[in-house]
C-alpha cells in the first residue's frame, strides 16, 4: 500500500487554515499544522498540531524533513517551497499559486532583489497586496485539484 497523502501547513502566518481543514475533511487527508507557538486547531483525528522550538527556521526544517512526494505543503515562504519541491512535494502558496521546479528559481531571485531593495530604503516599500476572496477561492481550487491528483497516484 502506498504512503497516505498528507497536508503540511506552515501555519504561523497562514491565512487559509480553515479552508485547508474543510478540504482535508472532505478528502479524508491528514493535516499537520506546524508552528513555533501553540495555535488553535480543531479537535479532529485528521488534524495534528506540531509545535516546534522557536529557533530560526525550526518550523521550516520540520516541514522540509516531513515532505514527500505524497505531501501538499502550504507556505508563502519561498525558501521552504524550494526545499519541499526538492523533497518531491506539491507546494501551494496561500493564494493558490503553485510553486514548481520551473518557477522557484525566478521566485528566489526576485526575493533576493526585493530584500536588497528594502534594505536600501528608509521608509519601506510596502508589502504584498491584501489577501482577497479571489485568492481564497483560487487556493481552494488548487488544493482540491492537488489532493485529487495525489490520491489517484497509487
Amino acid at each position: 500500500m502506498s504512503t497516505p497523502v498528507q497536508i503540511l501547513v506552515d501555519a504561523d502566518a497562514c491565512p487559509v487554515k480553515d479552508e485547508i481543514y474543510r478540504v482535508a475533511w472532505r478528502h479524508e487527508v491528514a493535516v499537520k499544522v506546524v508552528s513555533n507557538s501553540r495555535l488553535r486547531v480543531p479537535e479532529h483525528p485528521l488534524i495534528d498540531r506540531i509545535v516546534v522550538s522557536d529557533g530560526f527556521d525550526a518550523a521550516d526544517d520540520w516541514i522540509a524533513e516531513a515532505a514527500t512526494a505524497r505531501s501538499v505543503v502550504v507556505t508563502a515562504d519561498i525558501l521552504l517551497a524550494d526545499r519541499a519541491l526538492k523533497a518531491g512535494a506539491t507546494v501551494l502558496g496561500p493564494n493558490g499559486k503553485p510553486f514548481t521546479m520551473a518557477s522557484i528559481g525566478p521566485a528566489i531571485a526576485t526575493r533576493a532583489i526585493m530584500a536588497d531593495l528594502r534594505s536600501g530604503m528608509s521608509d519601506g516599500m510596502g508589502g504584498p497586496p491584501p489577501f482577497s476572496k479571489a485568492d481564497r477561492s483560487s487556493f481552494l481550487q488548487a488544493l482540491d485539484s492537488a489532493l485529487v491528483r495525489l490520491k489517484r497516484q497509487v
